[in-house]
């Protein structure tokens, strides 16, 4: 778009919403005339009448009509993001809340505020951890975590994590007993610890993927948690397989206390994302936690 096509539709909203070329040319700062020109130029430009004018008033067409509902929310988005570069002159202060499942506060939000947040002491960050979704609208939070994959289309994402990978893992015991899957198919044959998603309810299928062929598998078992710690516990004491974050089983795996298998079907996926409202106006603190939080490759 041309500069002289903004100023030309800054030009008709002002008419159009003042309802008169006298007023909207006192706000503006320009002549009658010169403003009535910029309107006409515009109507020939689009092959539209936008304003119906009549000696005692000035109204929108419906065509007007449609372009202010166009023209008046990009206006506002354009000022409020030129308001907010005015306040990071400023010292960034304020509040930020956002929600986020356990693991994503621990691995992703803590890191990266526990550096953050002492080079600002006016801002102040809540953290609320949820295991299921939330709405981030409703519930007045300025933003959430969640995988890539699960972010609405409607929302802003900013990556702010590495691709995750899903590690099956029982305890050494356990396998002593029981041969190892050598594939998916063979868990049928194993005693499982379940999964209750949060959100849905539902148990939690496990997913596989190995050369573009994707698998689920409902898994079978004596528990089920909601939590991945206690699905970690129950695999070491030899309750059966789990299915949980690489980086969850990373210590047990360490000490030998469980045993990965299958890992060759279980390849990296999207990580954690931070979404928000996509016509949200960040404040200055909000926008030094996203930038703080953005993943920048390892």
């Amino acid at each position: 778009m041309r500069r002289e096509d903004l100023a030309d539709l800054t030009a008709f909203l002002a008419v159009a919403e003042a309802r008169s070329f006298t007023r909207a040319a006192a706000q503006l700062g320009a002549s009658q005339s010169a403003l009535s020109h910029t309107v006409r130029r515009l109507e020939a430009r689009l092959g539209l009448r936008l304003l119906t004018r009549t000696t005692r008033r000035v109204a929108p067409t419906e065509a007007g009509e449609r372009l202010i509902e166009t023209l008046r929310p990009a206006l506002d988005t354009i000022d409020a993001r030129l308001a907010a570069l005015g306040e990071l002159r400023d010292r960034p202060a304020g509040a930020v809340r956002i929600t986020a499942s356990r693991h994503a506060a621990e691995a992703v939000l803590w890191p990266a505020l526990a550096r953050l947040l002492p080079d600002y002491p006016d801002v102040s960050v809540e953290v609320a951890s949820e295991p299921g979704f939330v709405d981030i609208v409703a519930e007045r939070f300025d933003a959430g975590v969640r995988l890539g994959e699960q972010v609405a289309k409607d929302m802003v994402a900013v990556r702010i994590g590495p691709d995750l990978r899903m590690a099956v893992v029982g305890a050494p015991a356990y396998f002593a007993a029981h041969p190892p899957p050598g594939s998916p198919h063979d868990l049928t044959e194993h005693r499982c610890v379940n999964l209750r998603l949060p959100t849905l309810g539902g148990l939690y299928a496990w997913e596989f993927e190995k050369d573009g062929r994707a698998l689920n598998v409902r898994v079978e078992g004596q528990l089920v948690f909601n939590d991945a710690r206690l699905l970690l516990a129950a695999a070491a004491a030899g309750f059966g397989l789990a299915c949980v974050l690489e980086d969850q089983a990373a210590r047990h795996l360490a000490d030998g206390r469980l045993v990965r298998v299958l890992e060759d079907w279980c390849p990296p996926f999207p990580g954690y994302h931070l979404y928000y409202p996509s016509r949200r106006q960040p404040t200055a603190a909000f926008a030094l936690v996203v930038d703080a939080l953005r993943y920048r490759g390892a």
